[in-house]
């Protein structure tokens, strides 16, 4: 199974079509030093037989044919010329002088080269070996050869030739050898990942890529793949809470709808006790409107739509009036709610987006804190980072639950009977992210205080309305982020 489709893989036909390539180079090189290595042999050779007739055609031109005789004869009987092929022959090409017994009938013609083999040339070996010479017709028409036995160099050449091609031969075996191998071993893992695919898409996604433990690419893609399940289970787990959540927090207002609607159908019209039901059910309405409403605004920040109309945004203007507006709610509580923004503080981002988001934790430090408590929003700057918090000395938040608080209508246990759908702090996050901002809770002793870090602006001009005048920097180096 597993090599049928090794054999059927496109990464075997590339990596055959690669090994074809790299065959081919390969052949194109060892052709070339094979053509140079035999060139320089064969080469060699000819310069000694070619220096070996100049010497004995000078000995002829001085002392005519009888010192041509002698020299030739001196190099025979000299060791230091064994191997030295030597014959002159009269016009009738039989033979005067030399080491060969008879005119080669390979080598015809006034002058040349040429390749032969003489059973007469066999100095006891078994075979005949091959021989290489020259010749030319002298002017007094006698003819004169002049070689050499070239039998182990042809040899060695041909050994060369024949190393050469088996290792060609190797190149392309262990090649083909190899792609299997690696194709195979990319094909397991390709199963594998597929095999967990269509586990996932049958079962859920309970299932992870098994990992080799070899620390190589293919467990990088496994961890990252496992990461992608991780991260859409918990998606998945949110989806189905946030579906839970807002099936829970219908049911109530809707269930009210219908006993009011159902009680007035069955009931007298009067038009006093009509008009109070009609109102009680338009607020029930807005109620979850402005769930949808709220839902509907966390999906458009988290889609990252408004970015491009970021501007410097003065935060101590923005904490001042969140306080201004929620002064009231606080006094009706008996609370104090105070502000400490003495000097502006510039961050780049969508202004409305950052008041909703003020706004969410001042409301929700009033309702969740304690009655006649005291709430401070403060903005600061430095050191890169532009921070604005808001601290209350209310219960807190449990530390298992402080992670929780950002899901969408998730609200603690204390807090269900109070007005809200969860969907605050949801909002609170997704501005934070938009912005680059980090969020951060500590514990107030008592209470608790929301942080909320942004990239600081720096350079920033303010005229007389505190407007921003122009922005030169946003400091990257800044501990915000999310």
């Amino acid at each position: 199974m597993l090599l049928g489709k090794t054999l059927r893989s496109s990464t075997l036909r590339l990596a055959l079509i690669c090994i074809g390539v790299f065959g081919a180079a390969v052949c194109a090189l060892f052709s070339y030093v094979y053509w140079s290595t035999a060139s320089y042999v064969r080469g060699r050779s000819d310069r000694y037989i070619a220096a070996e007739h100049v010497i004995l055609r000078q000995a002829y031109d001085r002392a005519g044919r009888d010192g041509l005789i002698a020299t030739i004869r001196q190099r025979i009987a000299d060791e230091h010329f064994e191997g030295g092929l030597y014959l002159l022959a009269d016009r009738s090409l039989a033979p005067v002088a030399g080491n060969l017994r008879a005119w080669p009938p390979a080598l015809r013609g006034s002058e040349g080269w040429g390749n032969f083999k003489a059973p007469e040339w066999t100095r006891g070996a078994a075979e005949r070996p091959l021989l290489r010479a020259t010749f030319e017709t002298l002017p007094d028409g006698y003819h004169l050869l002049v070689g050499k036995d070239v039998d182990d160099l042809n040899e060695f050449v041909e050994k060369i030739k024949a190393a050469l091609a088996l290792t060609v031969l190797l190149t392309f075996v262990m090649g083909v050898v190899a792609s299997i191998f690696v194709t195979r071993r990319t094909m397991r893992r390709i199963e594998a990942i597929n095999a967990t695919s269509l586990a996932v898409m049958q079962s859920g996604l309970g299932q992870r890529i098994p990992r080799q433990g070899t620390q190589d690419e293919w467990d990088q893609l496994a961890d990252n793949l496992n990461l992608m399940l991780d991260r859409i289970e918990v998606l998945m787990g949110e989806v189905r809470q946030v579906t839970d959540n807002v099936a829970h927090d219908l049911r109530t207002p809707l269930a009210r709808m219908r006993g009011r609607l159902e009680k007035a159908y069955a009931s007298r019209r009067d038009g006093e006790h009509d008009q109070a039901l009609i109102g009680d059910t338009l607020a029930d309405l807005d109620s979850v409107l402005r769930m949808f409403a709220s839902l509907t605004r966390i999906s458009q920040i988290e889609a990252n739509d408004r970015i491009a109309g970021f501007h410097p945004v003065n935060l101590a203007n923005i904490a001042r009036e969140v306080v201004e507006l929620f002064d009231a709610a606080a006094e009706e509580k008996g609370g104090i709610l105070s502000v400490v923004a003495d000097h502006p503080v510039f961050v780049m981002g969508d202004r409305d987006l950052l008041f909703d988001a003020v706004a969410n934790l001042v409301d929700n430090a009033i309702k969740h804190g304690r009655d006649a408590g005291q709430v401070t929003v403060q903005v600061t700057g430095g050191d890169g980072a532009a921070i604005i918090s808001v601290a209350d000395d209310g219960p807190g938040i449990p530390i298992n639950e402080c992670q929780q608080v950002f899901k969408r209508f998730y609200r603690l246990e204390r807090s269900r009977r109070t007005p809200g759908n969860g969907l605050g702090l949801s909002l609170v996050a997704a501005v934070a992210r938009l912005h680059g901002a980090r969020i951060e809770m500590t514990d107030n002793a008592p209470g608790l205080k929301f942080k909320l870090l942004f990239p600081l602006l720096t350079g920033v001009g303010v005229d007389n309305g505190g407007a921003p005048e122009h922005a030169v920097s946003t400091r990257s180096d800044s501990p915000a982020g999310h």
